[in-house]
């Protein structure tokens, strides 16, 4: 269960807007990772939720061909540890090695593969750098053991609805492999993935149009009531 104890919480005026990650999600074993414990991951390359957020981590991947400027510009705001996407749908080979390379000179704490990536890929990465390697799993269809045989020091799960199925088939087969995975819509289904296995969770924050949206509402409000 939850921990209970009380723990005192410094805020200000000013930074006390930012988004909070679902609070069950602290009931995930976490993952050590050079001796940080990392529980919850935001899933943005947006800097100003980078900047404005109480994760534990972000994983910052995106559907593009992964580029050195992008991982700087995520690096030179993060205030807390980033994996960051390498590759392994349309972008490969060297090419992945080597921006897996640059991301970890640039301060990774890990580096994330797609589902698609070769198994040569995986295993050329895991050989270069000295980050863990994190390989994405979409389906329970996916052969776990050749990903893991490959070099993959933690399974990333992203499977939609399905995602506490495949953490669980995963885990009949590995007791002991880091799983990280998206949690879903709603506190349940984050238990309910926890429960099945994962040791940290994704989650996935608001747009910035979304936030704007729900300010820009409080602030009409506040202007009607002024001027009643």
């Amino acid at each position: 269960m939850q921990n209970e104890r009380w723990r005192p919480e410094v805020r200000s005026t000013l930074r006390d807007n930012f988004i909070r990650v679902p609070s069950v999600i602290r009931n995930a074993s976490g993952i050590l990772i050079f001796g940080k414990r990392i529980k919850s991951l935001m899933f943005t390359t947006d800097i100003a939720i980078i900047r404005n957020n109480n994760a534990d981590a972000i994983i910052a991947v995106y559907p593009f061909t992964p580029q050195p400027s992008i991982t700087q510009a995520v690096m030179s705001v993060a205030d807390v540890p980033v994996l960051c996407g390498v590759g392994g749908g349309k972008t490969y080979g060297n090419r992945s090695v080597n921006i897996a390379l640059h991301a970890e000179f640039q301060g990774a704490i890990g580096v994330v593969l797609n589902g698609p990536t070769p198994l040569d890929t995986i295993s050329n990465v895991k050989e270069i750098v000295d980050v863990p390697v994190v390989v994405t799993i979409v389906s329970e269809c996916t052969d776990f053991k050749s990903k893991i045989d490959a070099g993959a020091d933690i399974l990333n799960v992203s499977g939609g609805a399905n995602t506490a199925n495949i953490v669980r088939a995963i885990r009949r087969e590995y007791s002991q492999i880091p799983i990280i995975a998206t949690g879903g819509p709603n506190d349940e289904t984050i238990l309910e993935t926890i429960e099945a296995g994962a040791n940290a969770i994704t989650y996935t924050p608001p747009t910035n149009g979304e936030i704007f949206s729900m300010r820009m509402e409080e602030y009409r409000k506040a202007e009607i009531e002024r001027n009643m």
